[in-house]
């Protein structure tokens, strides 16, 4: 009566490992997506006020655009921070290779500009809150390659809803 037949249990097994590569297959293909071709970012933080909110927006990622060359000045990126390499940071792109940029230096405290050169292979980038953002006004031009993904689509608030270009 305890005893299962072995024809039973071979039955089983094999649902259980069509099951089991299902699974595998799905995230597999998850894993692929979010690494390859697009993630969904939740945004943190003043530096991107008043484009995202304090407490943190849902926002879906294009990491193909980064590898066809599709990011161009007022984009928003993801960017791999090039002060904390564990750090991602959020910031709006506003300047290419060859272009000149000028910033204020120091908005707190004086309207002294400074403009610049962006560096061959490099982009400028800057928060939309020029108060408080730590950005290429601090660290100076970005390498490209540091350049993770571009926002495309704002999931999260609703009255937020919608295409960011």
């Amino acid at each position: 009566m305890g005893r299962i037949n072995l024809q039973e249990f071979i039955t089983i097994a094999k649902e259980g490992l069509d099951r089991s590569f299902l699974v595998a297959k799905f995230l597999c293909f998850l894993h692929v997506t979010n690494t390859y071709l697009c993630a969904p970012v939740r945004t943190q933080g003043p530096s991107m006020l008043p484009t995202f909110s304090l407490m943190g927006d849902l926002v879906l990622t294009k990491r193909v655009s980064t590898r066809f060359g599709q990011v161009g000045i007022g984009d928003i990126v993801l960017v791999r921070s090039p002060e904390n390499p564990r750090k991602v940071v959020i910031k709006r792109v506003k300047g290419m290779e060859g272009d000149s940029v000028t910033y204020v230096v120091d908005p707190k405290n004086s309207d002294a500009r400074q403009t610049v050169v962006v560096p061959k292979g490099h982009v400028w980038i800057e928060g939309d809150n020029v108060y408080n953002s730590c950005d290429s006004r601090n660290f100076g031009a970005v390498p490209y390659g540091l350049i993770q993904s571009k926002v495309f689509w704002r999931i999260w608030p609703r009255e937020g809803f919608g295409s960011l270009g």
